[in-house]
């Protein structure tokens, strides 16, 4: 596995994948130094409303989808998976180092992410001690959240070899996050929205899916992930190549 691995790593160390985690993080930070938060005290509370809104809803579901397609672009490319099969690994080794990989790149954004609140709350002044709790199980929570979309969207890059199909199922899933998250009966089985209900603060504010329970959530999440991570796993085992 650690062969596996450091092989995955080599192929993205030159690309410019790294860049693409910046992006939402940075985006957010500036959503969050835009939001006015002078006349109430939930300060953290709506800055991290704002930038999840930002990252959570659009931009963190679609890294998920570019990820994936990215550790599987050059094995479709020149018979590369028959190359990598062709060395001395197991089939689920390279399926779990890839997963791992993308979870990898994502745990990072939301690093970033995490980073881009704190900076927001000392450039705008906010009184009183970092709320860490709120901050570190927003960004896990939405972390974990975002596992079963990994699974899902790392199959789907399996099975398929152009690299814009993948992407174009998940833009056109993403989209109706906006609608999906205020719906208490879909909001937490839909894999693109459980991101965004999972780094959203609790507060007296809050309102519709935004309040589905979070051990609900993470049974919905955990019971997604098994799932789309077994049928991906059982069906690259069978892959012919």
């Amino acid at each position: 596995m650690g062969k596996v691995l450091r092989s995955e790593f080599l192929k993205l160390r030159k690309s410019s994948i790294w860049l693409l985690m910046f992006i939402s993080p940075v985006l957010a930070t500036l959503a969050g130094l835009g939001q006015s938060v002078e006349d109430t005290p939930y300060k953290w509370e709506i800055t991290l409303s704002a930038m999840s809104f930002l990252h959570a809803l659009l931009f963190f579901p679609l890294l998920t989808g570019v990820f994936s397609a990215f550790v599987c672009r050059y094995e479709h490319l020149g018979g590369g998976w028959k190359q990598l099969l062709a060395m001395p690994v197991s089939r689920s080794n390279v399926y779990i180092a890839k997963f791992l990989i993308v979870i990898g790149l994502l745990a990072i954004t939301q690093v970033l992410f995490a980073g881009g609140l704190v900076l927001v709350g000392q450039l705008k002044g906010f009184e009183g001690a970092l709320p860490w709790k709120m901050i570190l199980t927003s960004a896990v929570g939405g972390w974990i959240a975002s596992l079963p979309l990994v699974a899902l969207q790392l199959f789907v890059s399996v099975a398929w070899s152009s690299f814009a199909a993948p992407l174009a199922i998940n833009v056109i899933f993403t989209l109706p996050n906006i609608l999906v998250v205020n719906s208490e009966q879909f909001g937490p089985y839909y894999p693109w929205a459980q991101p965004f209900l999972a780094m959203m603060p609790t507060t007296e504010e809050s309102f519709g899916a935004l309040n589905v329970p979070m051990e609900t959530l993470m049974i919905v999440i955990l019971g997604s992930l098994v799932l789309f991570f077994l049928s991906g796993f059982t069906y690259f085992q069978r892959k012919e190549i």
